[in-house]
């Protein structure tokens, strides 16, 4: 693969998720932190209306717009459709400020730490993801099911890279761990692009343990599509730890326990996401993964 020559930092894809908003700031105020020698770094406010008053979006969700044919759909025409064509032409490939690499940020209001989201299982990106994996040893990665080409999300503008996510935080807060967490994340990415540019990329051969999203599950409803069970209190804030056949997953309103009925053990992300809810998603799927590199 040739050398990395643009890496993308964005930032408020969601305008109540502050981490990355704020660290846009930052980076846009000192430049110098996030600078480096073999490549352009730039930076992008992805949906600044939004950030501006604080709401996750406007009209639509920003990071479900950005499938190949609703961009390219002359009759969609909210804020963020129209948001989605303007950065997709930024990113574009016939302009010369293509960014090579995209590092979108984000946090959740589950307990979900440190997850970096590869965009794909392309070589670097596993490369990258052992080296973040061996510096931030309680760092998670997760893979979706979804083909990059097929994706809604802004990630998919770019095979190299993929989503920061951090949490818990609650929406609209600034937490300074995760903020500093978050920061020294995307230094070290940076610096990892450097050193692959350079030749100095440190080979990794250990296996790596990724989660892969199966998919995703609704609360209890009713026939009204009222919610009818919270998660379970026993699953709560357990994103990541194995949920085997049987365990408590809901509790309904009146106290009954709803028990996981599926086959196998799964490993539950996203657990009672706030953002979700109107989405109909109480919690999504996962399964264990070990990738070789050799």
């Amino acid at each position: 693969m040739n050398q990395i020559k643009r890496v993308a930092i964005v930032g408020g894809t969601h305008g109540n998720e502050l981490t990355g908003i704020y660290l846009v700031k930052k980076f846009d105020r000192a430049p110098e932190l996030i600078g480096r020698s073999t490549f352009e770094t730039i930076t992008l406010l992805a949906n600044p209306k939004a950030c501006e008053i604080g709401t996750r979006y406007i009209d639509i969700d920003l990071n479900r717009c950005f499938r190949k044919q609703d961009l390219e759909n002359p009759h969609l025409s909210s804020y963020e459709a129209q948001r989605a064509k303007e950065i997709s032409r930024l990113f574009s490939s016939k302009n010369t400020h293509l960014p090579n690499l995209i590092i979108d940020l984000h946090s959740t209001t589950s307990n979900m730490g440190l997850t970096f989201i590869l965009a794909s299982q392309h070589p670097f990106n596993l490369q990258l993801a052992a080296y973040l994996t061996s510096v931030y040893p309680h760092l998670k990665l997760l893979a979706s099911a979804t083909k990059n080409h097929d994706s809604p999300l802004l990630r998919s503008l770019s095979e190299l890279g993929g989503t920061l996510e951090v949490g818990a935080v609650p929406q609209g807060v600034l937490d300074a761990s995760l903020f500093q967490q978050t920061e020294q994340v995307v230094g070290t990415i940076l610096d990892c692009v450097e050193a692959y540019n350079q030749g100095k990329m440190p080979a990794a051969k250990n296996p790596l343990t990724i989660y892969q999203s199966i998919r995703a599950l609704d609360y209890p409803r009713n026939e009204n599509r009222e919610i009818q069970a919270m998660i379970h209190p026993h699953l709560q804030f357990r994103d990541y730890e194995a949920l085997n056949p049987g365990d408590p997953m809901f509790l309904t309103l009146d106290g009954e326990s709803v028990l996981y009925e599926g086959k196998s053990t799964v490993y539950p992300i996203f657990i009672n996401e706030a953002a979700y809810y109107e989405k109909g998603i109480a919690l999504c799927f996962t399964q264990k993964l070990i990738v070789s590199l050799e």
